[in-house]
C-alpha cells in the first residue's frame, strides 16, 4: 500500500484547491495515483456543488468592472448562502472577474457568462469547482453592460450589496461618483417623469 505523505497531500490541494482532508481521503482512495484522486475530488466536488444547488442564496455582492477610458463597463451580482462566505476573498475575487469577463466579452445572458473561459475553464466549472470548496449554493443572478453615450462612474455600498454603474454627460469624475452614491442611496425610478408608469405617477 502506498503511503500518503503531506507532500502529496499539498501537491494535490495546489492542483484543486480542495480542503486537506478531502485530498488526502482521495488519495486514500485512489491508493496514492495523484491523477486518479484529482478526478476523485472533482466528481466529489462536482456533487457537492449539486446538493448545494437546492439551497437558498439570499445573501451575496455586485461587483463592477469599468474600462481605462470609462467608455464600456459592466456590473453583476453573484448570491451565496452567507453574508460570510460573501466577504471571503475567493468569492470577491470570482464576482470581480465575471464583471470584467461581462465588460470585455460582452455576453448575451448568464448562460453565455457561465460558458466563457476563466483561469482554464469555463465561468460555470469555476462556480462549481467554487461551490464545492465553500460547501454553499452560489450563482449568478444577474449582470448589466454598458456602452457609455458620456463616461461611466460608479459606487459600490453596504459591503458591496448596492451598486450602481452610471453612464453620465459633463462634469468631472467626482460629480460622476456623486450622482451615482445618490443612485444608491435615493433608488430612483427613472431619470424623468416619462420614465415613470402611469399609474404609479397618479398614486
Amino acid at each position: 500500500m502506498t503511503e500518503i505523505t503531506a507532500s502529496m497531500v499539498r501537491e494535490l490541494r495546489d492542483k484543486t484547491d480542495a480542503p486537506m482532508m478531502e485530498c488526502k481521503r482521495a488519495l486514500v482512495e485512489a491508493g496514492g495515483d495523484l491523477a486518479k484522486a484529482e478526478e476523485l475530488l472533482r466528481i466529489r466536488l462536482g456533487n457537492k456543488a449539486s446538493k448545494a444547488a437546492t439551497r437558498t442564496a439570499a445573501e451575496g455582492v455586485v461587483a463592477v468592472h469599468v474600462a481605462p477610458d470609462a467608455r464600456t463597463g459592466a456590473i453583476v451580482e453573484v448570491n451565496c448562502e452567507t453574508d460570510f462566505v460573501a466577504k471571503t476573498e475567493d468569492f470577491l475575487k470570482f464576482a470581480a472577474s465575471l464583471a470584467d469577463l461581462a465588460a470585455k466579452r460582452n455576453p448575451t445572458d448568464t448562460a453565455a457568462l457561465g460558458a466563457l473561459p476563466l483561469d482554464g475553464i469555463t465561468v460555470e466549472e469555476a462556480r462549481k469547482a467554487l461551490v464545492g470548496r465553500i460547501g454553499e449554493n452560489m450563482f449568478v443572478r444577474r449582470f448589466a453592460r454598458i456602452e457609455a453615450k458620456g463616461r461611466l462612474s460608479h459606487y459600490i455600498h453596504g459591503g458591496a450589496k448596492i451598486g450602481v454603474l452610471l453612464d453620465y454627460s459633463g462634469g468631472d469624475d467626482q460629480l460622476g461618483r456623486d450622482l451615482a452614491m445618490h443612485v444608491a442611496a435615493s433608488k430612483p425610478i427613472g431619470l424623468s417623469k416619462e420614465d415613470v408608469p402611469a399609474e404609479l405617477v397618479k398614486k
